[in-house]
């Protein structure tokens, strides 16, 4: 596929480039198509090979050596992954796996290690996007460590809605995720999870349909449990 192709896509890290831009640069790229509950690499694989999220929705998963599943993140559509095996040529630290029909693209890493020497714009790009990453660590860590279960969830609900500009009374979040990914994503169980959406929902705060959060009062999610 040409850089023409690549373009079209209209991906976030690429936004505001030409084809001028790849002047000199090989680019090839693929596209792979994944049925739900499909793994597209496990931990520790030694693929080096960097995807975008075209359609669908995708989780970046750790299980741990006694079989727990910790979600780390939901991949938003355009966002890009697998970029640290790329650079470090290291193993993969996440396995990622298809919650739907998904579609990614794929880019070898010996291209993207291109992109990153070769265009200012996308090595700026990127080293912004990986302080946020670890930004967003941080807070999570200090979330586990001083955040109570109910507190961990009604943030969770809140960082959904602002990630989906649905934070206001009314404000729909479509394809949420069910409980057991709540609790595998804050550190909890499925069981507590429920527990605490029972309790938002009868303060008022929330209801919950099929794959479906509304956010009845935004502001009871931070209210005193």
């Amino acid at each position: 596929m040409s850089v023409e192709v690549l373009l079209a896509h209209d991906l976030p890290l690429f936004s505001g480039l030409s084809a001028a831009d790849f002047d000199g640069i090989p680019v090839s790229i693929s596209t792979r198509d994944l049925a739900p509950w499909e793994i597209l690499f496990n931990q520790q694989d030694k693929g080096r090979d960097v995807h975008f999220l075209l359609s669908g929705t995708l989780l970046a998963l750790y299980w741990t050596a006694e079989g727990r599943e910790i979600i780390f993140t939901r991949f938003a559509t355009g966002a890009y992954f697998g970029e640290l095996a790329a650079l470090d040529e290291g193993d993969r630290s996440l396995a990622v796996v298809a919650r739907s029909e998904v579609s990614v693209l794929v880019i070898p890493a010996a291209i993207f290690r291109s992109f990153f020497d070769r265009i200012p714009v996308l090595r700026w790009r990127i080293a912004r996007d990986l302080v946020a990453r670890i930004r967003s660590l941080t807070a999570r860590n200090l979330e586990l460590t001083t955040f109570s279960v109910e507190e961990r969830v009604a943030s969770y609900l809140i960082g959904l809605a602002v990630e989906r500009g649905q934070l206001q009374a009314g404000g729909w979040i479509e394809d949420a995720p069910t409980h057991a990914e709540i609790a595998a994503s804050i550190g909890s169980n499925r069981e507590m999870v429920s527990r605490v959406m029972g309790v938002l929902a009868k303060k008022g705060a929330i209801r919950s349909a099929r794959q479906r959060i509304e956010l009845l009062d935004p502001r009871a999610l931070t209210a005193e449990f």
